[in-house]
């Protein structure tokens, strides 16, 4: 049986660097804050400047990495994260910034005679959550690196795009005989570009089922002389491939699905990351951004939280981590995880 997780250790620049492109579903990782921590790894950099330009080469090496519809979750201080957003947003698309709110007593706050804090107490994290720019229609047209990075990984709905076109051609109609028919079935001059989206690359779009059937009787109207059939694909069908082409996001109401997520710290145990995050936020990042056998990142693994949550949800984990120490607790908690769930109980 294979096994659904590998753990580098090392620097994860290295080892994202050997990796394939386009490999992994979704990265979901920590990264240092810059100077939140005492740790020396969280204070490696001169000032602000150096930290963002080392986010930056992490960045390179997610986009190359991330699949074309696959999800970014990035964690930020509340201090840094604006900044790293902007760092992000080169090269991605960033769809929102999570607030994940603390408890209260699960921070420092009550510490504190909060008349001497001179600001407002820190007791809340960022998450950036991100895509690839053109994820969910195409970039096609656009100049610059955007059209570069679409075209580099290629157009997700590409398939479906190409078989509409060249059923089109096959049918003997021209993109804009199709819009110009389509302008007289709704007697409307403002929906005429609308077929341009179902067979062009710019802003593509999956015809209503009703759209699909009215190209179907417009093509084989065309070609009842001769006995051809066009698009004899069934709708469910292509409805079905759009939606595995699709980068995965489903949340309903009995899970955080605003941009404010409540969670639980996680209490002091022996070996515990002192960054460590929460399995059921985890779990939640994990379950709502990727399909079960997806494989999730994490350069910046810790004590392996991200990974454990991997194998209770069914997913392959690729762990990095720099100290050998938070290797051998991530190996023994994840390698744990994945024997509970081969033997059913999760």
């Amino acid at each position: 049986m294979e096994k659904p997780y590998t753990i580098h250790t090392g620097d994860c620049r290295d080892v994202m660097a050997g990796m394939d492109a386009n490999s992994v579903d979704a990265i979901v990782t920590d990264p240092p804050y810059f100077k939140v921590k005492g740790d020396a790894w969280d204070r490696q950099w001169a000032d602000a400047d150096k930290f963002l330009e080392w986010i930056d080469t992490l960045c390179a090496e997610w986009c190359r990495l991330l699949k074309a519809n696959g999800s970014l979750y990035v964690f930020a201080s509340l201090r840094m994260a604006a900044r790293v957003e902007c760092v992000v947003a080169r090269r991605f698309n960033v769809l929102c910034s999570i607030t994940w709110k603390k408890p209260p007593y699960s921070t420092k706050a009550e510490m504190f005679r909060k008349g001497d804090l001179r600001s407002y107490f820190q007791s809340s994290e960022r998450v950036i959550f991100a895509e690839h720019y053109g994820a969910d229609n195409a970039a096609k047209g656009e100049a610059g690196y955007v059209a570069k990075c679409d075209e580099l990984r290629g157009f997700v709905f590409e398939p479906l795009r190409a078989y509409l076109a060249g059923e089109r051609g096959r049918a003997g109609f021209t993109t804009r005989q199709v819009a110009e028919a389509f302008q007289s079935k709704t007697g409307s001059r403002t929906v005429t570009g609308m077929a341009g989206h179902w067979l062009g690359r710019v802003q593509w779009a999956l015809p209503t089922r009703e759209n699909y059937d009215w190209l179907r009787a417009l093509f084989n109207a065309k070609g009842s002389g001769n006995g051809a059939q066009y698009l004899r694909r069934e709708y469910e069908d292509l409805r079905r491939e759009y939606e595995d082409r699709r980068r995965p996001f489903v949340v309903t109401a009995d899970v955080p699905y605003t941009d404010v997520w409540e969670f639980a710290t996680v209490a002091h145990y022996r070996g515990k990351h002192p960054c460590e995050k929460p399995e059921p936020l985890m779990r939640h990042i994990i379950e709502s951004s990727t399909r079960a056998g997806a494989v999730v990142l994490d350069p910046f693994m810790g004590s392996g939280t991200t990974g454990v949550a991997c194998q209770r949800t069914g997913r392959k984990f690729i762990g990095i981590e720099l100290n050998p120490e938070y290797v051998e607790i991530a190996e023994r908690r994840i390698g744990d995880a994945a024997r509970i769930k081969r033997r059913g109980f999760f």
